[in-house]
């Protein structure tokens, strides 16, 4: 069988957030395959899915550290940058992450280790909120 849903996820600032149950929340379905695979795919381009830590919220701290470390906003090599100074480093920090994941089901709950969610990694300074399209396909 097949599902497939877009959802919305609420506006974040700028960082690393643990969406995993608002994900979930909004997705039933994924109660009725015992077995299969989810893709989540993100409809944009600032904004990034990693699978990371779920409980110590310092880590997303980090993360949002590092990327703003490892992408700086005003360089003078940018040459798009008509949406703002957050605008080609959000596109470039969203390439590096990516817009997709896979995660296995087993008996209808996403089949992941004990300390890991999902992020939506939020790159603009000022965002709306967030489509996804989950992609569910199983028995």
């Amino acid at each position: 069988m097949w599902y497939q849903k877009e959802i919305r996820l609420k506006p974040y600032r700028r960082g690393f957030h643990l969406v995993t149950d608002e994900i979930l929340s909004q997705f039933p379905e994924l109660s009725q395959v015992s077995i299969g695979l989810l893709n989540i795919t993100l409809k944009h381009t600032s904004a990034s899915l990693t699978i990371n830590e779920n409980a110590d919220p310092t880590v997303r701290d980090d993360f949002e550290s590092y990327f703003s470390r490892a992408v700086p906003e005003n360089e003078p090599y940018y040459r798009h940058n008509d949406e703002g100074p957050d605008d080609m480093p959000a596109h470039l920090k969203a390439s590096l992450l990516g817009a997709s994941l896979n995660i296995p089901v087993t008996n209808g709950r996403l089949n992941l280790g004990i300390w890991q969610g999902i992020y939506l990694c939020e790159h603009r300074n000022r965002a709306s909120g967030r489509s996804l399209v989950l992609t569910l396909q199983g028995e």
